[in-house]
């Protein structure tokens, strides 16, 4: 350490000492997770079903654990770590080749101007396509989810060396917000540049809206050839009626390289509640252009979610899915989820 910067230290620490007297305790880390695990019959188009148990078909399991520190004047340090889970195996990630923290891993601040977080983080399309579609974020069952991260989207529903920044919530949660978030690519294979998102949320009564914008140029092996940028837009809306909540998602997903693809998306979903739980309906429609020829995905998802507890439901659900030139696949299985 030079000179210099062993000065500033000094001279600064009365002054952090006297921030440390003033502000509250640091809060004691919080350990949250969920773990779920369904059984049932699963099968992709063209492939042969098979009979086995599953992790994460309706949520991805995964444990966590976040704090934070009151710095006083309104502001606070946060962090989180949170690692994926295979119930069925006991394993960390959603397969062999994830990192150990690969769900979030953070630090940041928080205070009356908004939320800004460094680390690894999930995309604002991400958090859109999860929070208006009926199945969330369902890897397992969601239209929505399998068609933009199971084959449309490049790279993963997270990127690495990111930085991003929501504005305040609204009063009430009622009004207008938005989120952006960048990454650098330092030097990622094929990498043509940073990854950049966008999203606005506004709220008001039943009704909710989402407008979100990304662009990729690094974080997925490998990248095709020629590749130079790959943009998506989407956008979404709920609304919630006495007996029905009414999901609707429309975007497009656009790969710039010596082959270009561009993929037109929309889904339509209902949720009713019915007893101690929730009929779950979603269908979803993807056309890929590439080259010009065309192929169609088309899913369709039913399911029940009956909730024990606050923190522990039960589900069951059909998933239908036919992909243009393949057989139709047919999934059925039912699971079991406990929140922590």
């Amino acid at each position: 350490m030079n000179r210099f910067a062993l000065k500033v230290i000094l001279a600064a620490l009365p002054l952090l000492a006297g921030a440390g007297a003033s502000a509250q305790a640091q809060t004691p880390p919080t350990i949250y997770g969920l773990l779920d695990l369904a059984a049932g019959r699963f099968q992709n188009p063209g492939n042969p079903h098979q009979w086995r148990a599953d992790s994460g078909r309706m949520t991805t399991s995964f444990l966590g654990f976040r704090g934070s520190d009151d710095l006083g004047g309104g502001l606070r340090a946060r962090f989180g770590l949170e690692t994926y889970i295979r119930v069925d195996e006991g394993a960390a990630g959603r397969s062999a080749s994830d990192p150990f923290w690969s769900r979030t891993a953070y630090v940041g601040l928080q205070g009356q101007f908004g939320t800004s977080l460094l680390g690894r983080l999930p995309t604002p399309l991400w958090a859109a396509t999860r929070q208006f579609n009926p199945f969330g974020d369902s890897v397992g069952f969601s239209p929505s989810i399998r068609q933009y991260f199971g084959g449309g989207i490049l790279g993963d529903s997270r990127w690495n060396n990111s930085v991003s920044f929501s504005s305040p919530e609204p009063e009430g949660g009622q009004g207008l917000s938005y989120n952006v978030q960048f990454n650098t690519g330092e030097g990622e294979v094929g990498a043509t540049g940073r990854n950049v998102g966008a999203s606005v949320l506004y709220t008001s009564g039943p009704l909710s809206a989402t407008g979100v914008w990304q662009r990729v140029r690094n974080g997925a092996t490998p990248l095709p050839a020629g590749f130079d940028h790959q943009s998506s837009f989407q956008v979404g809306a709920s609304y919630e009626f006495p007996i029905v909540k009414l999901y609707g998602q429309a975007g497009s997903v656009k790969t710039s390289a010596a082959t270009g693809i561009k993929t037109v998306l929309y889904q339509l979903g209902a949720v009713v509640p019915v007893g101690l739980g929730f009929v779950l309906s979603s269908y979803g429609h993807a056309r890929y252009e590439s080259a010009g020829a065309s192929s169609i995905r088309r899913t369709l998802s039913i399911g029940y979610d009956y909730y024990l507890s606050k923190s522990t439901d039960i589900y069951a659900a059909l998933m239908n899915e036919q992909i243009t030139n393949l057989s139709s696949a047919n999934t059925v299985a039912a699971g079991l989820r406990v929140r922590f």
